[in-house]
């Protein structure tokens, strides 16, 4: 009798607003970039022509805007326009570099895609499996819709890539505040090459 009652209420109950479709839309993303950067990681020529053809194909699936402001947090507001372009620019840089560097021309990882999780309102975490050289990396990918299902964080074996700059960022802020940012991240940058 109790539950006579209740099956009406379920019928009030609100429906959740993510969309399956969400998590393909965002697991579909995520793939082309993936395989669009093993393609390049496996036919290019040198290092140069890789970190070139790569940086285009992360340009157009990574929020580095966003991944940056979230690195340099709280501090962004603090910056100017122009401060907030250059550190974009070298944050880019370094990703790119760092993420290039990872590759061995002619050598494709193993990458399995485990689930998508919708983890708050357009927001969809994708778990992989990276094995590469021999070794198993639990990689997750975070999109966002607002972004157009951009990449705006990684997280590596529970690393969170934005928070591990901001923790190393913030500290460099709070002592030269947003030229000593930029500062710091084009060095890092120019390491990497």
């Amino acid at each position: 009798m109790k539950r006579r009652h209740f099956l009406p209420l379920l019928a009030l109950a609100p429906l959740p607003t993510f969309a399956v479709g969400s998590l393909d839309a965002a697991q579909t993303r995520l793939r082309s970039a993936i395989d669009e950067v093993l393609a390049i990681a496996l036919k290019a020529k040198d290092r140069a022509s890789l970190m070139a053809q790569i940086g285009v194909v992360l340009e157009r699936h990574i929020s580095f805007a966003v991944m940056t402001r979230r690195a340099v947090c709280p501090g962004w507001r603090q910056f100017s326009p122009a401060q907030q372009s250059q550190a974009i620019a070298s944050f880019s840089r370094l990703i790119i570099r760092s993420y290039g560097n990872k590759f061995t021309i002619g050598e494709k990882p193993q990458i399995d895609y485990k689930s998508a999780a919708a983890t708050g309102e357009g927001r969809v975490d994708v778990s992989t499996t990276t094995t590469y050289h021999g070794a198993k990396y639990k990689v997750v990918y975070r999109l966002e819709e607002a972004e157009s299902w951009r990449t705006t964080d990684v997280v590596i074996e529970g690393v969170s890539m934005v928070a591990n700059y901001r923790s190393q960022l913030d500290p460099v802020f709070k002592r030269g505040g947003a030229d000593a940012v930029i500062k710091s991240l084009e060095t890092s940058a120019a390491k990497s090459e």
